[in-house]
């Protein structure tokens, strides 16, 4: 019903803003990385919406790009993830690293998001395979089985996915996942 907003940013209250479009002031519930991106109060802002209708209730969530708001809505198809859970999830992490975890089935990643338990994490990891941008969160070069097992490999190792990505960058592409994950750490403890 409303799929966009366009006006004055008039309050900033994580994990809300009130966006003021001709005198209607529109509460709109953001994800703290839409939230962060956001211009100072009193300048004019822009935001994709997804309109949730409930018995009790009638709420506006508000992303700061398209790719935000169609991992919402994904996230909202699946049992036992409401639009609350799905925010929590795109505050916690990006649609990039969302989608790489989901393709490289990383469960621990899911689950170290405040709400998301060992289930719904499964859950997620089950439902989303193959829909939720399937290849977007991983670098162009972990296209191989190899060099997305070494990639999970460090970043279990507790390497932030930046660094891993650094790292795998300077392996050669046929390395084995052995030898790569060696190689990794050698470079990573320069």
């Amino acid at each position: 019903m409303i799929g966009k907003l366009t006006g004055i940013l008039a309050e900033r209250n994580p994990p809300q803003v009130v966006v003021d479009c001709n005198g209607v002031g529109y509460e709109v519930d953001v994800p703290m990385s839409t939230f962060y991106n956001l211009p100072n109060v009193g300048t004019k802002v822009s935001l994709l919406t997804h309109f949730v209708v409930r018995e009790d209730a009638q709420i506006l969530y508000g992303f700061g790009t398209a790719e935000e708001r169609a991992a919402f809505r994904q996230l909202i198809k699946i049992t036992g993830v409401g639009p609350r859970t799905a925010l929590g999830l795109l505050s916690g992490m990006s649609v990039g690293e969302l989608s790489q975890a989901i393709t490289t089935q990383e469960l621990g990643r899911l689950v170290k998001i405040p709400g998301i338990g060992k289930k719904t994490a499964e859950r997620l990891l089950l439902e989303l395979k193959g829909k939720l941008g399937a290849d977007i969160g991983l670098p162009a070069h972990a296209a191989s089985d190899a060099q997305a097992d070494i990639l999970q490999a460090l970043v279990a190792l507790g390497y932030s996915d930046k660094e891993a990505a650094l790292a795998l960058k300077a392996l050669p592409k046929d390395v084995a996942v052995s030898e790569g994950i060696k190689l990794a750490l050698k470079s990573l403890a320069k």
